[in-house]
Formats: structure tokens, C-alpha cells, sequence
């Protein structure tokens, strides 16, 4: 890893304390329901809960046409709440790319209508309003593969009945993530990390039963390529510059053995070797977008949790999921815009 005063991106990080996260797919056009049914509180994992086929999720594919997706105005209004960097699911569990593949054609440029790249038109506003650009990536849930990972660790922790996808591919046997990894996993990473600018932060999720080797191997081409780019700790196996919390884990205190991502299956997680932590935290129930759950938080619990964290120096970075035209849901907006206000008022 990096000594601190070779990568400037370390005091950067520290400096942000706050961030914007937005989870966005081809689970945005279901909100969380489908044929009549409701999806889990994590509306991004419907399609593992109800277990929708991939061939219905190339139909969704086919429709996926978010004509108010508005790059500059999502990252202008991130700027206006005070927000320092961006971060994007380029792709989630359901195995759909925001941006051009070679690699692999089940994304939106070359599967759906849209026909744009949106982790491009990102990171070119993100550049043009200062903001810092990061990229979400599941680098072992694949439900659109048939090696997918996860198939050998214990689904009760899971939004559905297993991590993998069960349903279109049952046999266990025949599966081998290592197959996948080669030929997905590590060529779409490595495009990320090579097609779109200087990346800020790669945020991984769910190492599950990744091996300490593909994690690692993950790690070095971010770093080859990347050499400033800050990784997560959820890519799992010790390989990692900052430590992700737990979801919507909010510390009293950052002791030695922190908590940090339990429920995410991290192995050999000690504490950041650079002191530097977040927290990703939703502003209902759901990351991915919902039709069906109208809790949100308040305006001041929002703040008095950005408050808390940054005292505790760890950064707070808060999701939203766009709604399948590519929109921040109008109660976000609203909700967001408070908080800044109330957090200028207060400074």
C-alpha cells in the first residue's frame, strides 16, 4: 500500500467528509415490485427475492430509456449540499453495466435504448463541478452469470434465498466463480479503471467467498492503473486503503477492532492503515429506488448524523437511488437541500 505522503488522495478523503452515493439500474424501473409483489426492504435485491430470470431482466433492458438522467445536474446539486465526491453503482449485483463493455454486452450502451455511457457523462460533470469521481462495483454477485459468486457461503445474511442466482442456474456443481472473475469481473474492472478519468475511490461490496489471490490480483490492477485511486474494504481479504462501515452504521466510537462490515463477510479486516473510514447510509430503507417505502429520514436526523461522523472524522456518505427515469426522487431533494441549509445555519 501507498505511504500517505505519496498519494495525495489520502488528505483529499479526509478533507471530504461528506459524499453522495447513487444507486441506479435496471431494479430503478421496478421500485421494489414485481407482477403484484413486493420486493425486500433493499428494493435492488427484488430481483434475488422474487426470483425474476435474466430473461425478464433483458426485457427491463430493452425499456431502459432514463430520459431525465441529467449528469451535470445531478452533480450540481451534490455541489449545492456541500458534497465533495460522487459515487455510482457502474455495476450492481444484477450484473448490468452503466458504461460501454467490451467485456461484457449486458450493459446500457449496447442492451438498452439509452444507448449513452453513464459512468462517462459522471465523471465528466463530476470534473466540471469539482467534484471527486468513484465507481461502485460488485466484484462477486452476478446474477446475470451463470458462475456468478457466492454459491458457497450461507444465504441467511442475504435479501434473498442464496447470493447467487438460484433460479436460472440451480446446480451449485456446475459453478465456478473463477470462470466469471477472468472473464468478467477483472476486464470490466480493469475498463473502470483505464476508460473514465482519475478515479477518486473504487467502492467493492460483498467479497463473500472471494479468495484472498482474486482479491489481491483486484487490488495490484486497481493500483497499477489507478496508482492514487483509494480502495474500499469490501473488496475483501485485507486488501484495502479505507474502511467501509457496516450499512448505515453510525459508531459512537472508532476504537481498534472497529466494526466495520460484518454483515458483508470481510475477512482479515483490521483498522484503515491511513485512519481513513466512512459510513454509507441510506435516506429510507432501500439504496436501490422504491415506490412503496415512504419513510424517509428527517432533515435533522440527517443532520445530526453528518454532525457525528465528521466529530469522529469519518465520512458520511449518504445514497440516493434514482427513480428509472434517471430522477432524485423529489423527498431527496427536498430533504438534502434542508440539511445543507440547516448546516450553514448552524456553522
Amino acid at each position: 500500500m501507498p505511504k500517505t505522503n505519496e498519494n495525495p488522495n489520502i488528505q483529499r478523503f479526509r478533507e471530504a467528509k461528506y459524499g453522495l452515493m447513487l444507486h441506479f439500474g435496471l431494479y430503478s424501473l421496478l421500485g421494489g415490485v414485481y407482477r403484484g409483489k413486493l420486493g425486500p426492504n433493499y428494493a435492488e435485491w427484488t430481483q434475488c427475492f422474487l426470483k425474476i430470470g435474466n430473461a425478464e431482466m433483458e426485457r427491463l433492458a430493452k425499456i431502459f430509456c432514463p430520459i431525465y438522467f441529467d449528469a451535470d445536474e445531478i452533480c450540481a446539486f451534490a455541489k449545492r449540499c456541500g458534497m465533495k465526491y460522487l459515487v455510482v453503482t457502474a455495476k450492481h449485483h444484477e450484473g448490468f453495466a452503466l458504461f460501454r463493455s467490451k467485456a461484457d454486452g449486458f450493459n446500457v450502451f449496447d442492451a438498452s435504448p439509452f444507448h449513452r455511457d453513464i459512468i462517462k457523462e459522471l465523471s465528466t460533470a463530476c470534473e466540471k463541478h469539482g467534484l471527486k469521481f468513484g465507481v461502485y462495483y460488485s466484484q462477486v454477485i452476478d446474477w446475470h452469470e451463470k458462475h456468478g459468486g457466492g454459491y458457497t457461503c450461507d444465504p441467511s445474511d442475504a435479501a434473498g434465498d442464496s447470493w447467487e442466482n438460484s433460479w436460472d442456474f440451480p446446480d451449485k456443481r456446475e459453478k465456478n466463480y473463477e470462470l466469471c472473475f477472468r472473464k468478467k469481473i477483472l476486464p470490466q474492472i480493469e475498463e473502470l479503471m483505464t476508460n473514465y478519468g482519475e478515479i477518486f475511490t473504487v467502492w467493492f461490496d460483498m467479497p463473500l467467498d472471494s479468495t484472498r489471490a482474486q482479491s489481491a490480483e483486484i487490488f495490484s490492477l486497481v493500483k497499477r492503473l489507478q496508482p492514487n485511486c483509494l480502495v474500499n474494504s469490501r473488496l475483501g481479504n485485507g486488501c484495502y486503503d479505507f474502511v467501509s462501515l457496516g450499512d448505515n452504521e453510525i459508531p459512537d466510537t472508532l476504537e481498534t477492532n472497529v466494526k466495520a462490515g460484518d454483515l458483508n463477510g470481510i475477512n482479515g479486516l483490521k483498522p484503515s492503515p491511513f485512519g481513513l473510514y466512512e459510513s454509507a447510509c441510506t435516506l429510507n430503507r432501500s439504496w436501490g429506488y422504491t415506490a412503496t417505502q415512504p419513510r424517509w429520514k428527517s432533515a435533522d436526523t440527517v443532520l445530526t448524523t453528518r454532525k457525528k461522523l465528521e466529530k469522529l472524522g469519518v465520512n458520511y456518505l449518504v445514497n440516493i437511488g434514482l427513480d428509472g427515469l434517471g430522477r432524485i426522487p423529489y423527498e431527496a431533494q427536498e430533504l438534502l437541500s434542508s440539511v445543507q441549509e440547516k448546516y450553514r445555519a448552524d456553522k
